[in-house]
């Protein structure tokens, strides 16, 4: 390295931490805790710097906004109340008659009616994304089953939850499950269910099925759980030294009711140090260095999109997360359970820990892959999703689910 690029590059690391002192300091206590977690990622926002303006940065993203598809998709709308009153945004899209295999007369008779209910998939997505999160297994299906994709409360489209803003309570997963009765209820209220969830999601589904075991056992059909986990989320250490995840452990919930408490001021915060947070949200969303910037923008935009008292409001529910009797609920049906080995927010442990209660899942662990395997390697996923589909005759054998994205890396089955 020159002389120059040196000086470069110290400026650029100085730059990046006099912008996260600057926001350290106006937030108190998120110093510590964004101090450990962001070390990682402003190495490479100070390479990134020493070549790339923050102008031509910006433009970057603005380019990439416009051009990329991702997020683009769209169904018919549709509002769901949940117990508490808030609204939640769903979007159906049905199938296309001309491009889906007509159910053969086996399959009308296993439903036992002439014309069956379809079979609904239902995605949940995960903490701090949208329903958007699924756009390439969306693209993917899109006319050949009926899907209900969901925004979770206070995400998304859906409103700000009701119990967080009037009464001051943090939200817990047996609320989330309740929310998606209530967009079943009112998107699917008859015929199987096949039910897809991710990270939060999948928490999500198994809340579901805790709370209500008959809609389980009476219309679910099929379950996939991706990159998600039943418990002990307390134990994850993302990446870190064990001196760095205790300090997290010890500060974050402090940190994010601090932060949660002063939104307006934390947002600016987050606006001025974009760079240093686009680090940490790569670094925590994929595994693989050759990530298409496109996705990794379209990831970044979902997070960012995120208000601060909303993931301050959502955080303490993991810790208080254990739903692993739940999962008995799924012994007797086909179940896919997904996870990218690089995963460093819900690691694929948790994912084996899930298919050793549940023997008769299939295991795909994604090599090269992260937290949002679903879009660093959408083809995987879409495969083996649409082969569950076909294994619960959700979808017929001969139906054509096309590809969307380009080929990566193999899966390995468990």
């Amino acid at each position: 390295m020159s002389e120059s690029s040196a000086e470069a590059a110290v400026a650029a690391v100085a730059s990046a931490s006099e912008a996260a002192a600057g926001w350290r300091r106006a937030t108190g206590l998120a110093g510590a805790a964004i101090g450990v977690i962001a070390a990682g990622a402003a190495a490479g926002v100070a390479i990134e710097r020493m070549t790339v303006g923050r102008g031509m940065r910006q433009k970057a993203r603005l380019a990439l906004d416009s051009a990329g598809p991702y997020g683009s998709l769209r169904g018919t709308p549709g509002k769901a109340y949940a117990d508490d009153g808030t609204e939640l945004y769903y979007e159906v899209d049905d199938v296309d008659p001309e491009s889906a295999p007509a159910l053969s007369p086996r399959r009308r008779r296993l439903f036992g009616r002439k014309a069956p209910a379809p079979v609904t998939v239902v995605f949940s997505h995960g903490y701090c994304l949208s329903q958007d999160s699924w756009h390439f297994q969306r693209a993917a299906l899109r006319g050949v089953v009926r899907t209900v994709h969901w925004d979770q409360r206070s995400h998304g489209r859906s409103a700000r939850g009701v119990a967080q803003t009037q009464e001051g309570r943090h939200v817990d997963i047996e609320q989330l499950g309740r929310d998606l009765k209530s967009v079943i209820d009112a998107a699917a209220p008859e015929g199987p269910l096949v039910l897809v969830g991710h990270s939060m999601g999948g928490m999500t589904v198994m809340a579901l099925a805790d709370q209500y075991p008959e809609l389980i056992r009476e219309r679910v059909v099929a379950t996939a759980l991706v990159g998600t986990s039943s418990g002990r989320l307390g134990e994850v250490n993302f990446g870190l030294p064990v001196a760095g995840v205790n300090a997290v452990r010890r500060v974050l919930p402090g940190v994010l009711k601090a932060l949660g408490q002063r939104a307006e001021l934390v947002e600016k915060g987050r606006r001025a140090t974009a760079d240093l947070f686009a680090g940490i949200i790569k670094r925590y969303s994929f595994s693989s260095r050759d990530v298409d910037p496109a996705i990794a923008r379209f990831a970044e935009r979902m997070i960012e999109g995120t208000p601060i008292d909303v993931v301050a409001e959502f955080y303490p529910a993991f810790a208080d997360h254990d739903k692993t009797e739940a999962l008995a609920l799924f012994t007797d049906m086909p179940v896919l359970v997904l996870a990218g080995v690089g995963d460093l927010v819900t690691p694929s442990e948790h994912s084996e820990a899930i298919a050793d209660l549940l023997p008769e899942a299939e295991l795909v662990l994604v090599p090269d892959a992260g937290h949002l395997v679903m879009l660093e390697h959408p083809e995987v996923v879409t495969d083996r999703l649409a082969d569950l589909l076909t294994r619960a005759g959700a979808v017929p054998a001969g139906a054509t689910v096309s590809g969307y994205g380009s080929t990566s890396s193999t899966a390995r089955r468990g």
